[in-house]
């Protein structure tokens, strides 16, 4: 890994291995099911995400991965908005030993396209717009 890659370590350019929404969910019904972190803010986890999936934003990750108490052996899927966000998670992860870690392939945009089930207090997301009033 080059030092630029250490130092930016949440930028959100590059490739990083990827799932398929239709094929994670397939993986969550399975005897043991991927690791499902989201890293969007509390406020978009809070209203829809994949079910089952741990909270850990982009921004405090690196102090606070070890809060989520993840299983470095099995595998992991970083979650974001449109999979920009779950590149640095992806990266940051496995520079901290995770060797089985992808994103899901166009984030929760894909998963809502693909009508997959979700929960929180918005459902699918469809009409995702941000209501400041009632967060």
């Amino acid at each position: 890994m080059s030092i630029l890659s250490k130092m930016f370590w949440w930028v959100p350019f590059g490739l990083v291995p990827e799932i398929e929404a239709e094929e994670l969910a397939a993986r969550c019904k399975a005897e043991s099911p991927p690791q499902i972190l989201d890293v969007r803010t509390r406020w978009e986890w809070r209203r829809s995400r994949i079910p089952g999936a741990a909270h850990g934003r982009l921004a405090s990750l690196r102090n606070r991965v070890d809060e989520l108490e993840f299983d470095e052996r099995r595998p992991v899927v970083a979650v974001c908005l449109s999979a920009h966000r779950s590149i640095g998670a992806v990266r940051l992860l496995k520079r901290l030993g995770f060797s089985d870690v992808c994103q899901l392939k166009g984030g929760m945009k894909a998963w809502w396209a693909a009508e997959l089930p979700t929960e929180g207090s918005r459902g699918r997301g469809e009409s995702f717009v941000e209501d400041k009033r009632n967060p």
